[in-house]
């Protein structure tokens, strides 16, 4: 049996991978609701490359940092399949989270299928080692397993359990945690073997060229990270002005209250939620919007995100005679609770600044009319 020890910057090179790859994945998919199912699908498949990509990265940034007394390499094929299913068991927890109801069973269904992708993905790259064989003891496969399963389910359960940048950023920790602790639990449950036999899976691939590729996945995922995270805390020019073409956007309107007199009903209707295995009562007068999510709705009032059982259509047919009007086709809003609205160009944006669950609402150019016509502006 081998001796070994880690390179403690690669130790800490790897934990700053698998930082980057979460926030992006995880920020990439902010949002995404409210767009139509195509592009859904086309941003749930790029953050599953971040995230996948990112666990493969993290791992092998670690194993670049693998100290033995002999040299290794890896079986090109081996490598790769490593990375594929990484990327497509990520891929099927994000489609659960982001096509399915988010109850308490899904969100631990997701988190425990990422989590049996981030085990398999090191255990599979580490078969993929020549000249050495590593050798697992049944423990240290249960532990690694149990560990991931508990860091991998908190860290969706965190990120998931209400969108706002808090969450993600706390789901970002929990989920590099979780990829860095597996590896580094499973690699204590492992032995390494001296061994002359060479597989034929597939080409050889030396560290020195396993060192560029994952160099070059590490950069692209830092700079989408660091993209990622311009819109994410909403950077803008130091001049105050609205980030894009000055020429098309428009100063943004405050609204007094005296300015918002819809001519619709102001009586309220009680709005179902369901909450703790229960169905609950929200007064309309106190929504200040209402977005699709999948055949479902969320409401928000307040510091609250309520789960609606109602769809955006239906929602729409019941509380469009009691002030709420369709701002675009995954929102309705409460022109009561509008702060100030901006036009930029042919669309325009609503903000929320006394809803501490929601800072602005998108609106569609073919209901900008509308819109404006309810806010008085």
């Amino acid at each position: 049996m081998l001796d070994f020890t880690h390179n403690p910057w690669m130790v800490a090179a790897s934990f700053a991978v698998a930082l980057f790859a979460g926030f992006t994945g995880l920020s990439l998919l902010r949002g995404i609701s409210t767009l139509p199912v195509g592009q859904r699908k086309f941003m749930v498949t790029v953050a599953a490359v971040v995230l996948g990509g990112g666990i493969w990265s993290m791992h092998f940034v670690a194993m670049l940092g693998l100290q033995l007394p002999l040299l290794f390499y890896y079986d090109g094929l081996m490598t790769l399949i490593s990375a594929l299913v990484a990327i497509l068991m990520v891929g099927l927890a994000l489609l659960i989270l982001h096509f399915g109801r988010r109850r308490p069973a899904n969100i631990v269904t997701a988190g425990s299928i990422m989590a049996a992708g981030i085990v398999v993905m090191h255990y599979v790259g580490m078969l993929g080692m020549e000249l050495c064989q590593p050798v697992f003891s049944a423990g240290g496969v249960i532990v690694a397993l149990a560990a991931a399963l508990a860091l991998s389910s908190l860290a969706v359960w965190v990120a998931y359990s209400a969108r706002t940048r808090g969450n993600i950023l706390l789901g970002t920790v929990c989920f590099a945690t979780a990829v860095v602790s597996m590896h580094f639990v499973a690699m204590a449950g492992t032995s390494f073997y001296p061994t002359d036999e060479v597989a034929n899976g597939g080409p050889a691939l030396s560290n020195a060229a396993l060192a560029m590729i994952v160099a070059l996945t590490s950069f692209v995922i830092s700079g989408v990270s660091l993209l990622s995270g311009v819109s994410f805390f909403g950077f803008t020019p130091a001049s105050g002005t609205p980030p894009g073409p000055s020429a098309t956007a428009a100063p943004p309107v405050a609204l007094p209250t005296s300015a918002r007199q819809p001519a619709l009903s102001t009586a309220s209707l009680p709005v179902p939620f369901e909450r703790d295995g229960r169905t609950q009562f929200a007064d309309s007068s106190e929504i200040a919007a209402v977005r699709a999510e999948g055949h479902y709705t969320v409401l928000y009032a307040g510091r609250d995100k309520l789960f609606c059982p109602w769809s955006i259509t239906e929602a729409s047919n019941r509380l469009g005679s009691r002030q709420f009007i369709r701002a675009h086709r995954s929102y309705l809003i409460n022109p009561v609770h509008v702060s100030e609205f901006q036009r930029t160009k042919d669309t325009g944006v609503c903000l929320f600044k006394n809803i501490e669950s929601l800072a602005k609402v998108p609106v569609s150019r073919s209901r900008l009319s509308d819109v404006r016509r309810a806010l008085g502006v």
